[in-house]
């Protein structure tokens, strides 16, 4: 088999090393640059593909026809795209005789779409996974090679949950690649009906209401926490991003205390809607968790009197 690879990120680093392993000829990868605004704390597929020599090109426009000059010159049997960031042309899967195969982060048809395992940790799920698919116009639409589950326990962060995904994308990978090599890739439907499609996150999307109940701001906190931006809130003009925090058991805040961040007994406390309430852990300022410092207890209670 002979291959193109679009890769970025942990799991493509991981599933590109598969390939490798198992002796796929990978005749060209084609990853992202980093982005100068971006918290750069997972695997470049550039290094990656660098240290197991082969080569690769940055293709930030999949729609360029200098990089579907160098798909097609690579002579592909099949492509793959794990973790690929833009939606890849049917002119260009069309160049793998084989079939083009994507790795989601999610148990399609469930969680379509951009950033699938913070959507999940946000909506309190149980469980996610990764599926490996077939590529076509519609997004994460094609049938069902294989998928791995994994489990969200009710304290995991989004980070902690991303790297179950990943060792679910290895494994996922490496169980079913003898059969495609030998010509007997799986095909399960993908009932998309069943599923539903999400959007892409931007920072401003883990702003704290806390007049939600303490179950969904905790989600939000969980979702959204370092190495992503964080959960956030502005009190007398400055930004403070709750990176990590647990639920407190019912009574455990004095009655009456308006929803927000609160000092009860030298701990700092998310009193929320529905009157329950987290335990903030870590309280940092700044304008996102990697650009913010830590703010104790007491320094938070003289900024709340100064307000």
């Amino acid at each position: 088999m002979r291959a193109v690879v679009f890769a970025y990120h942990n799991v493509g680093d991981r599933c590109l090393r598969v390939l490798h392993a198992q002796g796929v000829d990978v005749a060209l990868v084609v990853t992202h640059r980093d982005r100068p605004d971006e918290n750069i704390w997972f695997q470049r597929v550039a290094d990656t593909a660098a240290e197991l020599n082969l080569s690769f090109l940055y293709g930030e426009d999949p729609a360029d026809p200098a990089l579907a000059d160098a798909v097609r010159a690579a002579q592909p049997d099949v492509i793959f795209s794990f973790y690929y960031r833009a939606m890849i042309p049917a002119s260009v899967l069309s160049l793998a005789p084989q079939g083009a195969f994507n790795m989601h982060g999610s148990l399609l048809p469930k969680y379509r779409g951009r950033v699938p395992v913070n959507w999940a940790v946000l909506h309190g799920e149980a469980e996610t996974g990764a599926t490996l698919h077939a590529m076509e116009a519609r997004p994460d639409a094609g049938y069902i090679v294989d998928q791995t589950a994994v489990p969200i326990l009710p304290d995991d962060t989004a980070g902690q949950v991303f790297g179950k995904v990943t060792v679910a994308a290895e494994q996922t990978l490496w169980r079913v690649l003898p059969a495609m090599l030998a010509g007997h890739t799986p095909k399960r439907p993908n009932r998309v009906a069943d599923g539903s499609y999400f959007s892409g996150r931007k920072p401003e999307d883990g702003r704290i209401d806390f007049r939600q109940p303490a179950g969904a701001v905790y989600n939000l906190v969980r979702a959204v926490a370092p190495p992503y931006p964080g959960a956030f809130t502005d009190l007398g003009g400055r930004r403070f991003v709750v990176a990590q925090a647990r639920r407190l058991d019912s009574g455990a805040v004095p009655p009456g205390l308006a929803p927000g961040l609160h000092v009860v007994d030298g701990r700092i406390v998310a009193v929320c809607g529905d009157g329950g309430a987290l335990r903030v852990l870590q309280l940092l300022e700044g304008p996102s968790a990697d650009q913010a410092s830590p703010v104790s207890a007491s320094e938070f209670q003289n900024i709340i009197t100064a307000s």
